[in-house]
C-alpha cells in the first residue's frame, strides 16, 4: 500500500506538489505561497491555460520553483469530489519518488477521503510480471497530505486505510489465477486473516457431507480440487452474549467451465473470476476487523471448481440440498446457486442471523439488464434495499434494486423434483434470485448479483483495470452507518 502521512501544510523542499483547486477559489494557503515564490508566475501559467479550478481541468509545470519537480494543478470542482480527485490525480505523479499534496480548501474528513482516493488508485496487481521494464513501473513510494489539522485528518484516516487494505485483498485474490487460486488455497490465505483477530473455520468434503451438502458437493464433483467452505467471525460488539450476527454470504467458484454445459471458449478465461463474490466477503471481513467495527458479523464463502470432469454433474441430474428440498440440475452451467442453496441453509441452522447479503457474479442476463454501471439487487426487505442503495450512492458502488414475484417464481418449478436450477432466458437474473429465496426461509435477505461490476475493462478514477472489489466499501459503509455500537 501507498506510504502516505499527514503534515502541517508547507512547501516541498523535493519531489512533487499537487495543487487542487476549488472552482472560483483565489489561490491561497501553499498554492499563494508557491505563486509568491514564483513571483506571480503560478497566476500567470492558470490564466494562459484558461485554468477556472473547473473538475476534469489540469495545468502542469515542470521545476516551477525551489527543488519541486513537478507542479499539477488540479480543478476539485467542489470539496465533495474530494476522494475522486485524490484517485485521478495518480496517473500524473506515479513517476515521481515523493509527492505532496495541498489541501487547504479542505476539512480534515474531506483531506482524509483524498487520501483514500489515491490509495485505491495506486493498487497494482503486478506477482506475475517478471520481465516489466524500470521506467514502466510507478515509482511513488511517499504521499504527504499536507493538512491544516493533519492529526485530525491522519485519525480520519486511520479507518478508512482499514478499509482500503480490505479493498485490496479482494482484489488480489479476484486477480489471481485459477490454477494458483483453487479452493483449498483460497481457504488458505482466508486463515491467513487470524492476525486481524477473525476467527477462521475451514470445512472440507467429509464435513459438508455430514451437513447434508449436496447442492455444493454436485457442483464440486467434476473437479480433482476439492471443495471448501470458510466460515469468519467477528465479534466486536464487546458483548459477553453476542447478538445476532449480520451475515455475508459469498459465491466462491475459482473456476467456472460451465461443466458438461459448457461455456464457448471465448472469454473463458474471464472466469477465474466467478469467484468475486467470496473475495468481496473476505475482504469485507478483513476491513471490519481491521477498523475493529463495533458489530458482530458473520462471512461464509463456498468454495469449489466446475469442471467437466469424469465424475461431472450432468444436465438431469437430482441433488438434495442441505435444506432438504431437491434440485434438477438443467444447466449445469447455473452452479452458483447451487453452492449458495447449501452454504445460506447453514448460515440460518447454525447463526440465526440479523439478516444475509450473498454476493454472486450469477448471471450474465444482468450484465444484459444493467451493463457494468450497477449491481442486481433482490431482496425481500424493504429497509435492506434502502440502506444497501444509500450506501452503494455513498461510496460510488451502485445497486438497482429489481424485482421478484410469483410468476417469477413459477418458472424454476420441476417437473420431477421441488425445483430446477433454471428458468429459461427470460427474467435469468430474476428467476435466480428467486432460486436462492427458496432458501431463506423468510429471514431478511438481499442478493447482489455483481456479474457486471466485479471486473473492469478500464481505468477509472479510483479502480484501476482489473478487479473492483465491488461490496466490500458499499457492505462496511452500511454497516457503518446502521449496524455498529
Amino acid at each position: 500500500m501507498l506510504d502516505i502521512v499527514f503534515a502541517k501544510p508547507a512547501l516541498p523542499k523535493s519531489g512533487a506538489l499537487v495543487l487542487p483547486i476549488v472552482e472560483g477559489a483565489a489561490l491561497a494557503g501553499l498554492a499563494g505561497a508557491l505563486d509568491a515564490e514564483m513571483n506571480g508566475g503560478l497566476t500567470r501559467a492558470l490564466e494562459a491555460a484558461s485554468f477556472k479550478g473547473k473538475k476534469g481541468q489540469s495545468v502542469t509545470l515542470w521545476a516551477p520553483a525551489g527543488g519541486i519537480t513537478k507542479l499539477v494543478v488540479l480543478g476539485l470542482g467542489s470539496a465533495a469530489d474530494a476522494e475522486k480527485l485524490g484517485g485521478s490525480m495518480i496517473p500524473a505523479i506515479s513517476g515521481e519518488t515523493t509527492c505532496t499534496v495541498a489541501t487547504d480548501g479542505l476539512s480534515a474528513g474531506q483531506a482524509a477521503s483524498l487520501a483514500m482516493g489515491a490509495a485505491l488508485r495506486f493498487y497494482r496487481f503486478d506477482r506475475y510480471r517478471t520481465m516489466e521494464k524500470a521506467e514502466d513501473k510507478p515509482k511513488l513510494t511517499k504521499l504527504t497530505v499536507a493538512s491544516v489539522d493533519a492529526a485530525a485528518a491522519k485519525a480520519a484516516f486511520a479507518p478508512m486505510k482499514a478499509v482500503a487494505e480490505g479493498v485490496f485483498i479482494a482484489r488480489d485474490l479476484v486477480s489471481e489465477p485459477a490454477n494458483v487460486l483453487n479452493p483449498v488455497e483460497f481457504a488458505e490465505r482466508c486463515r491467513e486473516l487470524e492476525k486481524l483477530g477473525l476467527g477462521i473455520e475451514i470445512l472440507g468434503p467429509k464435513d459438508m457431507k455430514k451437513l447434508g451438502f449436496g447442492a455444493l458437493l454436485g457442483v464440486a464433483q467434476g473437479s480433482i480440487n476439492e471443495p471448501r467452505m470458510v466460515v469468519m467471525r467477528w465479534n466486536g460488539s464487546g458483548k459477553k452474549k453476542a447478538d445476532k450476527p449480520v451475515c455475508f454470504i459469498g459465491k466462491g467458484v475459482t473456476f467456472d467451465t460451465g461443466g458438461i454445459s459448457i461455456k464457448p471458449a471465448g472469454g473463458m478465461e474471464d472466469m477465474k473470476w466467478d469467484m468475486a463474490g467470496a473475495g468481496t466477503v473476505t475482504g469485507l471481513m478483513a476491513a471490519l476487523a481491521g477498523r475493529k467495527a463495533k458489530v458482530d458479523a458473520v462471512g461464509i464463502i463456498g468454495l469449489v471448481e466446475n469442471m467437466p470432469g469424469d465424475n461431472a454433474q450432468r444436465p438431469g441430474d437430482v441433488v438434495t440440498s442441505a435444506s432438504g428440498q431437491t434440485i434438477e440440475v438443467i444447466n449445469t452451467d447455473a452452479e452458483g446457486r447451487l453452492v449458495l442453496a447449501d452454504v445460506i441453509h447453514y448460515a440460518i441452522e447454525k447463526f440465526d442471523p440479523r439478516f444475509m447479503v450473498d454476493l454472486a457474479t450469477l448471471t450474465g442476463a444482468i450484465i444484459i439488464a444493467l451493463g457494468h454501471e450497477h449491481s442486481g439487487l433482490f431482496t425481500n426487505d424493504d429497509e435492506l434495499a434502502a440502506r444497501i442503495t444509500a450506501a452503494g450512492l455513498a461510496t460510488g458502488e451502485a445497486a438497482w434494486r429489481m424485482p421478484l414475484g410469483e410468476a417469477y417464481d413459477k418458472q424454476i418449478k420441476s417437473d420431477i423434483a421441488d425445483m430446477k436450477n433454471v428458468g429459461g432466458r427470460p427474467g435469468g437474473s430474476i428467476t435466480a434470485a428467486q432460486f436462492i429465496q427458496r432458501f431463506v426461509q423468510g429471514r431478511p435477505w438481499a442478493h447482489l448479483d455483481i456479474a457486471g461490476v466485479a471486473w473492469s475493462s478500464k481505468d477509472s478514477a479510483t479502480i484501476p483495470k482489473g478487479a473492483t472489489a465491488y461490496g466490500v466499501r458499499l457492505l462496511d459503509r452500511m454497516v457503518a452507518d446502521h449496524y455498529e455500537g
